[in-house]
């Protein structure tokens, strides 16, 4: 069987869960680019000394 584009048997969100989608995935990739610019300031802040362990 082929499926046409506009059958409609799947899940079919409202324009409400599409935004509220949208909105949820912006505010998890703004948090996760957060994340990433903490960490990279971090490692800046400490600079070589990361790389002096001791044994």
């Amino acid at each position: 069987m082929t499926e046409k584009p506009d059958d409609k048997d799947g899940i079919v969100l409202t324009e409400a869960q599409k935004r509220a989608r949208r909105s949820r995935s912006i505010a998890i990739a703004l948090s996760l680019f957060a994340l990433v610019v903490l960490f990279y300031v971090m490692t800046l802040v400490k600079g070589p000394i990361v790389l002096l362990r001791p044994m």
